[in-house]
């Protein structure tokens, strides 16, 4: 089977991945996590979560014809690793949702008039308005960490971007927007195995891209430049919340909780909605330890 790339994932882990990295995945049984640090040995039960998703989904619905009803505006911005499980998380949201409602914002490279823009300017136009929601699946945080990576943008473009955040951030609250952040962190060994996955999986493929490939090499630098925005992005107003997610059940049930929290609705039932497991969904210093 022809692999994408010519097979430079493969490579890299034959060749290039850390021992430690390379032997976590080699050694790993089909449902363990590979994180050590992560704080489950195995992934939630399929079962399991089927029957807690299906709950959350009839108070996602509630709260999809509350604000529809009452034109309220939510924005929750999706970002994290590589294969952290931006899609998936954003699919367990937004699976009953109408689309006319809910819309997903993934917004591709931008044209050459969109580059000549204010930075900020191609994402407002897919701010919500009333009685709407938009899930960003990723969002003007790419100037923060994508293209600093990658040398897409000049340290002085990436100055004045975290110089106009909090300002432009902060209209949207005052906008009465509900604004929730949501970062989706996966440890190395758990990136790689599920780059490995989609390498060989022909119906998988087209997730990955040259950005993936030679991210590869670039966990450190990544993770520089994660710390560095956490710090300087985690506002009182505007606060992120971080998923562990080396089990994806566990961190789609986490966000959507998270979600539903953050709302007022008709029809909102605390206690079935229950509160996120800290101990994967909690703040920023959650991040610490994770490789």
């Amino acid at each position: 089977m022809q692999l994408p790339f010519d097979g430079a994932i493969s490579r890299f882990f034959e060749k290039e991945a850390p021992d430690h990295i390379r032997q976590a995945i080699e050694q790993a049984d089909k449902d363990d996590i590979l994180t050590k640090s992560y704080p489950y040995r195995e992934e939630m039960k399929k079962k399991d979560y089927e029957n807690r998703l299906e709950e959350l989904q009839i108070q996602l619905v509630k709260m999809q014809s509350d604000l529809k009803a009452t034109g309220k505006r939510l924005v929750v911005v999706f970002e994290g690793r590589d294969a952290a499980g931006k899609g998936g998380t954003i699919g367990a949201v937004r699976m009953n949702l109408n689309p006319r409602v809910c819309t997903v914002a993934a917004l591709a490279k931008p044209s050459d008039r969109e580059a000549a823009q204010w930075y900020f300017q191609r994402y407002v136009d897919w701010l919500p308005a009333k009685g709407e929601m938009v899930l960003f699946d990723r969002s003007w945080y790419n100037r923060a960490m994508i293209e600093h990576v990658f040398g897409f943008c000049t340290p002085d473009q990436r100055e004045h971007f975290f110089r106009q955040l909090p300002d432009f951030e902060r209209m949207l609250v005052d906008e009465g927007i509900v604004f929730l952040k949501i970062w989706l962190e996966v440890g190395r060994a758990e990136q790689l195995n599920r780059f490995l996955d989609r390498e060989k999986d022909p119906l998988k493929q087209w997730k990955l891209s040259p950005i993936d490939i030679e991210g590869l090499s670039k966990w450190e630098a990544y993770s520089e430049a994660i710390d560095d925005t956490m710090a300087r992005s985690h506002f009182v107003f505007a606060p992120w919340t971080v998923i562990l997610s080396d089990d994806k059940k566990r961190a789609r049930i986490a966000a959507v909780q998270t979600i539903l929290g953050a709302m007022e609705f008709k029809g909102k039932d605390p206690d079935l909605i229950g509160t996120p497991d800290r101990a994967i969904c909690a703040g920023p210093d959650l991040r610490k330890g994770q490789a």
